[in-house]
This record gives C-alpha cells, sequence and structure tokens, in this order.
C-alpha cells in the first residue's frame, strides 16, 4: 500500500466511524446456550464454536479471552439489528475458561457472566467443562416432590398400626383424621400415604403436567420422613405391599422393639419386601408409560440406628436371614461400617458416631469399610437398573459424606461413574447449601437443589421472608438490584447444563410453605400455631413466585399441595396432608396454565436469560432463542405501575405486537388473547398490583426462514 492509499483508508474508516451509531452496550450479548456454544456440550478433545452477539455493525473487534491470550473473533453473519462473531476452539479434557473483548474506537469493554463490565473477575468467567453433559429429558423438566405418608392413603391395609413399634422414646401413632395438623413431634405419627395412593392420583399428576415425581425417601425406615433408613434394599412395606401380616404389637408401657414382632415381621420378611419393590417396579413402568420419570432421594452420608447394619434395636437380631448388627455383635460383619469409639463395650455397644452427635443417625464410615463404599455404589446402579429403571437420584447431605473433603470428592466421583454406567440416562443431584461449584465441576453432581440461585432470592424480593419463616428483611423485600445480584452470582457457580436442571422449588419438606411466607408473619408452629401459617396470605404473591419458577432457567419443582394452597411453617408444619376434596381449584388451575405454557415455548426450556428492566419492586427479564422470544414482567408493588420496556434486545422487532400467555394481578389471572404493540423496539406495559405478565414474540415465518438461509 502507498501513502497515497494509506490516506484514502484511513479517510474512510473515519467516515465509517462517523456514519456508525453510538456504541450499544445493550446490544451486546452471550450465553452458554446452543445459540452461542456450538455444540453446547462438547466432549474432551473435540472443537466448539463459540458466538458474541453486538449491535449491527456498531463495533470494531471482538476478542476471545483464553488464558491471558486474546483470540480475534471473525464476523459470521447479521440478522435483523445483530452482528454476530465467532471462532472456533480446540478443547482438552479440562475446563475451558473465557470471556469477551469488545473494541470500539479507543474504547474497550469486557464481558463476562455478568454482561459487559468495565473489569472482568474470574469467578464469571464462562466456562465449559467438556464431558459435562445432562439429559435431554432433565432441561426444564417440571418435577413434582412428594412426601408419600401425606400425599394420598391408596391401601389402608399397609397403614402403621397404634403400637406398632417404639419411636425415640414413645409408640408410633396412625392418624385417623386426614385433615389434621402434624404434631410438633409429629415424626411418629402416619397418615397413610402410600405408593399405591401414588398410582390412584397418576391421572392428577399427568393432568397437571407433571415431566418428573422426585419421591422423599421410600427405603424401609421408623420415621414418616425415611431419612434414617434400615434397608437400602428394600421399598418399606407400610408403603408398599403387605401379603404376610403376623405378630403382636407393643404393649403399653413396653418399649423393647424386640418384642415388637407385628413389626418386625412387616419389615423384615422378605414375601413383604420383595412384594413392596415389585409395586414399586409397577409404579415407575405405569410413570414411564406416560411419559414421567422418577427421581429416589438417596440418603448415604447416615442410616438410621433401626438399620440392619446396626440393629441398636435389636429387630433383626433373632430374624431368619440377618447377619448380627455391628451394635449387637463384636464380629458383626458390618463392624466396619461405622466407627466405634470404645472397642470393650461389646455385645450391644451404643460408642458408635452419630450424625451431628444423633444416635438415632449412625454415620457411615466409608474410610473404615471398602465393603460398605462397594456396597452403596451397588445400591446407586441397582434402582436405575431393571426391573426399576429409576431415572435419577437426589443425594441427602451430600456435602457431609466422609470424615474429609477427598473422601467426599472421591466417593462422589465413583457414584457418580456407576450410575451413569448403570443408566446413562439418569441424573444425579444434591441437597447442598453454599456453592456447588467443585462438585459440579468434577463430574460428581450434576446438579443442586437450587437454593442460592433460586429459592431464597425469589422468595427475599417477593416476601422479605427467610425461608424458614424466621425472620423479615425489609430492606430485601422488593430489591431488585440484590435479586439480580444473587440471581448472577450463584448462578455463576454453575456449569450452563447444571442450571437447565437445578431443582427450582419455592417450598420443600426443609422449610416453611411459601404461601405462609406470604403472609410476613416471623414464627414457627411452637411460637405462633398452626392456624397462624393460613393467616392473612396472598394469593397474588404466590402466583407471581410461580411465574418466575415457570419462566426461570432449570426444572421448576413443585412441593405437593403447593398447587393446592397447601399452607405451613417449618418442618414438621410444612409436611401437612394434601387437601383431596377441599383443594383451592383456582390455584391449581393457575399452576397448570403456567406449565402448560412452559413447556409450549421453547426458549422457557432451554432459553437464553437477559435482564431487561429493574425497578423498586418490579423485575423483568427475557427468554428467548434465535427463533422466538419471551418478555417476563413482574410488579410486586400494591400499586399499579406502567413501564416502558426493551425488547428488541430480545430478538422482537422494532415495531410489531407481542402476544400475551398469562397476566396474573390481585384480582386473579387470565390466558385470555390480548396484543401489546411494539414501537421504537419498546413495549409499554401497564400492570396492576402484585402482578405478573409473560408476553411472546413470534417473528414472521417468512422472517425465519430468510433468517435460516
Amino acid at each position: 500500500m502507498d501513502y497515497n492509499q494509506f490516506l484514502q483508508a484511513e479517510k474512510n474508516q473515519q467516515y465509517f466511524m462517523a456514519m456508525r451509531p453510538v456504541f450499544n452496550k445493550k446490544a451486546l450479548f452471550a450465553d452458554m446456550s446452543s445459540d452461542y456454544v456450538i455444540p453446547p456440550e462438547p466432549k474432551p478433545f473435540s472443537r466448539v464454536k463459540i458466538r458474541f452477539r453486538t449491535g449491527r455493525n456498531n463495533v470494531d473487534f471482538v476478542f476471545l479471552a483464553h488464558n491471558a491470550h486474546q483470540h480475534m473473533m471473525h464476523f459470521a453473519e447479521r440478522d435483523g439489528e445483530f452482528d454476530y462473531f465467532e471462532i472456533e476452539v480446540p478443547l482438552e479434557d479440562k475446563k475451558f475458561e473465557y470471556y469477551f473483548v469488545i473494541k470500539v474506537g479507543k474504547l474497550t469493554c469486557y464481558y463476562d457472566l455478568r454482561g459487559a463490565v468495565k473489569e472482568v473477575q474470574e469467578y464469571y468467567y464462562f466456562k465449559l467443562i467438556p464431558g459435562n453433559a445432562v439429559p435431554d429429558w432433565a432441561k426444564g423438566a417440571v418435577m413434582y416432590q412428594i412426601y408419600v405418608d401425606r400425599f394420598y392413603n391408596g391401601d389402608p391395609t399397609n397403614d402403621v398400626l397404634d403400637h406398632e413399634y417404639n419411636y425415640i422414646g414413645e409408640h408410633v401413632t396412625r392418624v385417623t383424621d386426614w385433615g389434621k395438623y402434624p404434631a410438633m413431634m409429629g415424626v411418629r405419627e402416619f397418615y397413610g400415604g402410600d405408593l399405591q395412593g401414588v398410582l390412584d392420583k397418576m391421572d392428577y399428576l399427568q393432568e397437571l403436567g407433571v415431566d418428573v415425581i422426585y419421591f422423599n425417601p421410600l427405603f424401609v425406615s421408623p420415621s414418616n420422613h425415611k431419612y434414617d433408613i434400615q434397608d437400602y434394599d428394600y421399598i418399606d412395606p407400610h408403603i408398599g405391599r403387605i401379603v404376610e401380616d403376623e405378630g403382636e404389637l407393643l404393649p403399653e408401657g413396653e418399649h423393647e422393639n424386640r418384642k415388637a414382632s407385628r413389626y418386625i415381621n412387616r419389615i423384615a420378611n422378605k414375601k413383604n419386601l420383595e412384594a413392596s419393590n415389585q409395586l414399586f417396579a409397577e409404579l415407575v413402568q405405569e410413570a414411564h408409560n406416560r411419559g414421567i420419570r422418577v427421581i429416589l432421594d438417596g440418603v448415604f452420608n447416615h442410616c438410621g440406628s433401626f438399620n440392619k447394619w446396626m440393629d441398636r434395636e435389636r429387630v433383626y437380631e433373632n430374624f431368619e436371614g440377618y447377619p448380627k448388627g455391628a451394635y449387637v455383635a463384636e464380629d458383626s460383619p458390618y463392624r466396619g461400617y461405622f466407627e466405634f469409639f470404645r472397642q470393650d463395650q461389646w455385645p450391644y455397644n451404643g460408642t458408635y458416631d452419630g450424625w451431628w452427635g444423633h444416635d438415632t443417625l449412625p454415620k457411615l464410615n466409608y474410610e473404615g469399610s471398602q465393603q460398605l463404599y462397594d456396597y452403596v455404589l451397588e445400591i446407586g446402579k441397582k434402582w436405575v437398573s431393571p426391573p426399576y429403571n429409576v431415572d435419577g437420584w437426589r443425594l441427602d447431605v451430600a456435602a457431609d459424606l466422609g470424615h474429609s473433603p477427598e473422601m467426599n470428592h472421591r466417593f462422589w466421583k465413583d457414584f457418580h461413574t456407576a450410575v451413569k454406567e448403570a443408566n446413562p440416562d439418569a441424573i444425579v443431584l444434591a441437597e447442598h447449601y453454599g456453592s456447588p461449584k467443585e462438585w459440579i465441576e468434577n463430574g460428581e453432581w450434576d446438579t443442586v437443589m437450587n437454593y442460592d440461585a433460586f429459592m431464597e432470592p425469589v422468595t427475599w424480593f417477593l416476601t422479605g421472608m427467610q425461608k424458614h419463616s424466621d425472620d423479615y428483611r425489609e430492606d430485601l423485600l422488593g430489591n431488585a438490584d440484590s435479586f439480580w445480584g444473587a440471581m448472577i452470582h450463584h448462578g455463576a457457580a454453575f456449569t450452563q447444563p447444571a442450571l437447565m436442571i437445578a431443582m427450582n422449588e419455592l417450598s420443600n419438606h426443609d422449610h416453611s410453605r411459601f404461601l405462609t411466607r406470604t403472609n410476613k408473619k416471623v414464627g414457627r408452629v411452637n411460637t405462633l400455631g398452626s392456624e397462624a401459617a393460613g393467616w392473612d396470605i396472598n394469593k397474588a404473591v404466590m402466583r407471581e413466585a410461580v411465574l418466575i419458577q415457570m419462566t426461570w432457567p432449570g426444572a421448576p419443582t413443585i412441593y405437593y399441595g403447593d398447587e393446592a394452597g397447601v399452607c405451613g411453617f417449618t418442618d414438621p408444619d410444612n409436611r401437612r396432608t394434601y387437601p383431596w376434596g377441599n383443594e383451592d381449584q383456582e390455584l391449581i388451575a393457575f399452576h397448570k396454565e403456567m406449565i402448560r405454557i412452559h413447556k409450549e415455548n421453547e426458549e422457557l426450556l432451554t432459553g437464553s436469560l437477559k435482564k431487561e428492566y429493574t425497578d423498586y419492586n418490579v423485575i423483568s427479564y427475557a427468554r428467548f432463542n434465535r427463533k422466538q422470544s419471551s418478555l417476563i414482567v413482574v410488579n410486586n408493588n400494591n400499586h399499579e405501575i406502567t413501564a416502558q420496556i426493551s425488547v428488541w434486545d430480545m430478538g422482537a422487532a422494532l415495531e410489531g405486537t407481542m402476544q400475551r400467555l398469562m397476566l396474573t394481578d390481585c384480582d386473579g389471572f387470565t390466558t385470555e388473547p390480548a396484543e401489546y404493540e411494539i414501537h421504537a423496539g419498546k413495549v409499554e406495559i401497564t400492570l396492576k398490583a402484585t402482578a405478573g405478565i409473560v408476553l411472546k414474540f413470534q417473528p414472521d415465518p417468512m422472517e425465519l426462514l430468510i433468517r435460516e438461509k
């Protein structure tokens, strides 16, 4: 190039710079969805195409930054108001982290998981984990959590009987009033819900739109919650089938369970156990026939003092076919399954390690027994294999397993591998408070129950309440900045596949019911009483929460009865029975409609998420892909608002219309169609108090065809 040509090129560049629109940060976008990472779940040692979106003719250069190097991305295509840049990169078998650098003249802008920023932080880098993939069926799947004893009694012949056995100092009781509030020490009272009851209500679950049933523990256990398992190999006959029912109840005043012959026969007789396993296999098959998956609760950190490996209650001691438990005999084959602090106490050695000091919950000693280690791996495989074919595990207090972080990570890595080898389409998700980053990135858990990046931010924003109803914070009620800060910060601990299947709950068996949190009453049953859980509740706020739940990335998970208006303070009050015959039909109808909207719109299942508008008590976000987009607006104020919200940056037209899919407010809800005009890329929305709306933009089919070409 000679000097004159150089001068001409410089003049041309200055001309184009002068003609180009002002730098538009709002047009910048990338995430790790299938529109921006191709393929989105790459294998080790493969190549992946990474894309970045800018405004049309609005930037000079885009670079992908990785390992302190910047790699120029090339222009790939123009689509409406946007330009797309891309680069293909080779992957190894380790984490690939990156962010973007955008240059416009002398301006440099960075882009990470927070969006456009002045400075990047490593915590918010985009991250790809080659080989980190999850089943497609779980992405956006609607899950339904069932606490079996409180769902429906389909077989009264298997009910726990009054005085059948002794549990934590008192005899168990059979509750005959289905609507009775759970007692404060309600762990030993049984309402009779069972697997036959779930089968009987399968039509209801299918009509609701459920994709997955997540069961609280089902294995043999003396409590109604069943987190103190006594036999991992069998479904509890009290919720399964009892085909041989012999023996005596415990006399009044008798506390030794070795004399509870009726109970012992029910839970140790192999005919009852095999019949219960068969019923469960039939239930899973029926669910699968209806397109519904099943997830089991795995409690592998600890077992129960009733467990056949420990047998502190001596219920297996004299029953044929069971070796002596570690509590009973020094030479028990299970002695290494537990850590005993004194070696001179047999027979009946009670000096074992209990989880959090509870002797009813013996901690399993994986460091001390390879046999235990291998056995639990086999349990993990057994239930996801024929004839049961379960679709995954939820892992109780998963971060507590083992006596060291090293053992914890090693075991879960092996467990994950074992489950996937037995059933590649199964998922492994964990209960965990705090960052799941290291477990997810190391391929130990697929995802978690999403407390930090869903339940808590939604609860604080809409109600100002802590998830146990133990605290109220005026500063967090309606605080949109806090909501987004929490969602983005805690969401950054996930990989994209993990986030797409995260269990997004409003309530569960460990926390107060969300509907109760809407009354903003701080307390529990022991301070306020059970009835107070239903006072001054706000169903409009509940509908706002469900609207967010069904439009947020992840797997929306309904705690049984939430959809029917069940209230309750924290455990055990949150474990009330499903109110058959007294359901809130309007709330059920709303759930059905929101589930339908969730499932019918692809962008709500796997699309991108983008913050659009915030104000006090107001949040708005878009869910979109290259073909279609939805706008969600929530007004949590107790007064009407009007807002103009940009929609062009989610792929909507500059001029056109959006269709209303759902409107909920203080007066109720409607799915009646309505059109909202788009002018200059914005839509004006007026919402009444405590309202939420879902609007859909669908490009003209001809326009889509042009885009695809």
